[in-house]
């Protein structure tokens, strides 16, 4: 485990799926984008904080109604906001 994946314990969730993000920082953990499934994880700058539930919704193991391009820019916009935060905490340096 990388020090950005260890990085998530206990923050906020960033992707924040309206009415579905149970906003619990107990239950955040570090969520790459898309890869080659199961066995292969993104590299660290492609990923965001997000909660159990909101991990779920991205992942595909939670079904929602929400639109999938939605989704992917909810999630885009968890992963700049991740940034933000591993760049304040020197984990990502310009």
């Amino acid at each position: 485990m990388s020090a950005i994946t260890k990085s998530a314990r206990g923050e906020e969730c960033q992707i924040r799926i309206p009415g579905h993000c149970n906003f619990n920082p107990d239950t955040v953990v570090f969520c790459h984008f898309g890869g080659g499934g199961m066995a292969y994880k993104a590299n660290d700058i492609h990923g965001a904080y997000g909660c159990s539930t909101c991990h779920d919704i991205i992942d595909k193991r939670k079904y929602t109604n929400i639109p999938n391009d939605t989704l992917l820019i909810w999630f885009y916009e968890a992963i700049i906001r991740t940034q933000a935060i591993l760049i304040k905490k020197g984990l990502i340096k310009l």
